[in-house]
């Protein structure tokens, strides 16, 4: 099935131009750039798109650069290419000139799962956001599922579901088509997989046409329509990206965000939880980040909270009430079992200057989810001589087009990786950029 290529996309990335520059310089598309959008749409799957993005790229206009290499970062993330995602768009947010960072002097680290919940226990509505092409911003949402629903959230909302998978609950598990681009990396899958299998009511509430304003009050209506004018006691779990979270204006100019028109219908101040303000860059920067992990050292999702007044520190309270700081992706520091030097120059690429890179077979260390999930080591050999190849573990007893449990795509012959999977049983399957399955087989993943 074709990759769904809809006005999400356009107006996911207009609302990235207005977070990396002032709203009234946000980026316009170009002739090129649609062109680009429509040939994407006609692509088979995900490495196909990447593929296309790699020899297409560098014709555009240097103008539509940044966007192409945004398409092509969530393009990896969805590939499992976590850390060349990071690397190829290295998204920074704008941060206040007279932002101050916490001291240890004045902070301590805290747990944010912990902490996030004991914020929740008398919440009605809690929202936290995602970078779309950095996965590591989806652990903590899966983290706090299981708490939230313990305390008696009844409701989940992600914005990468369409409302078209009628089967979404019946069948337990998301399909390639029950939602956006978005959903098909694994760690997105797994959220809308362990939401169901808690017995959350899992709702849709993204929006497919109309202006960026237009798109955030037609998230907040969708949510009071879907959650609330039904339920009037509902309790509300929503992961959304970026700056949709906010209850005021701000990041994205005059725009009014999703929080906080959901706000103004309900009357219910949400709890705003914020993951993309402070971030990893790759290669590392000396960044506001930076400084953040080097004093407070996070080892999983950490917030900071006041050491006299025990309250969690935001850079912008007006806007969201909690900075998540997420620790570094751990290169260097996983095993990674691959044969040929570590940095390598991907073959289809070498004469792109826009793209000359380099690939590392090595995984971030999150994917372990704190000892939740295990290596399962994959190489090239899977993959029949044929490269590029996915290599991706699907849970067994569910389809083909479920999404994967996790999946990692060889760019070159000759290299070893892993896959991270959790205890059980699974069915692992290579296929190359036509879709064609190269091989298949049953694997059972034990604890350590």
């Amino acid at each position: 099935m074709p990759i769904r290529m809809s006005f999400r996309r356009f107006s996911t990335l207009l609302f990235l131009g207005a977070l990396l520059v002032p709203a009234a310089a946000a980026q316009k598309f170009s002739p090129e750039a649609v062109s680009m959008f429509h040939a994407l749409n006609r692509q088979p799957n995900d490495l196909a798109r990447y593929v296309y993005l790699v020899k297409t790229m560098q014709d555009l206009p240097e103008s539509d650069h940044a966007l192409a290499m945004q398409m092509f970062a969530s393009t990896e993330d969805e590939l499992g290419l976590y850390n060349e995602a990071l690397r190829d768009f290295p998204l920074k947010s704008h941060t206040a000139a007279d932002t101050t960072l916490p001291t240890a002097a004045e902070w301590r680290s805290a747990d944010a799962v912990e902490v996030i919940a004991g914020m929740a226990t008398d919440r009605r509505v809690v929202l936290i956001n995602e970078a779309h092409h950095d996965a590591h911003t989806r652990q903590l949402t899966l983290a706090l599922l299981p708490r939230l629903r313990a305390l008696g959230f009844n409701y989940f909302a992600a914005e990468a579901l369409l409302d078209k998978d009628e089967q979404l609950k019946r069948r337990g598990y998301p399909v390639k088509s029950s939602g956006t681009e978005y959903l098909r990396e694994p760690s997105y899958g797994d959220i809308v997989r362990r939401a169901l299998k808690l017995g959350f009511k899992v709702v849709s509430y993204d929006v497919d046409s109309g202006t960026t304003q237009e798109r955030e009050l037609g998230q907040a209506e969708n949510l009071n329509r879907k959650v609330f004018a039904k339920d009037p006691d509902a309790r509300l779990f929503v992961h959304a990206g970026y700056a949709h979270i906010d209850k005021a204006t701000g990041r994205l100019g005059g725009t009014v965000p999703m929080a906080m028109q959901l706000q103004n219908l309900t009357g219910i101040t949400p709890l705003s939880i914020d993951q993309t303000q402070f971030r990893e860059q790759i290669p590392s920067e000396a960044d506001a980040y930076r400084k953040l992990v080097e004093v407070f050292k996070p080892d999983g999702p950490t917030v900071l909270l006041n050491r006299a007044s025990n309250k969690p520190w935001s850079a912008h309270p007006e806007q969201y009430d909690v900075n998540v700081i997420l620790p570094t992706s751990g290169l260097g520091a996983v095993e990674s079992g691959y044969v040929q030097p570590s940095t390598i120059v991907h073959d289809m690429v070498r004469n792109q200057n826009m793209l000359a890179h380099f690939v590392n077979t090595q995984r971030p260390e999150w994917l372990t989810l704190h000892d939740e999930r295990f290596p399962y080591a994959v190489s090239t050999t899977l993959c029949k001589v044929t490269t590029p190849c996915v290599v991706e573990a699907l849970y067994a007893g569910e389809s083909d087009d479920a999404i994967a449990a996790d999946r990692y795509t060889f760019i070159q012959g000759d290299t070893v990786s892993k896959l991270y999977l959790r205890p059980g049983r699974y069915r692992l399957r290579a296929w190359d950029i036509r879709g064609k399955t190269l091989s298949e087989q049953e694997i059972e993943v034990h604890s350590r």
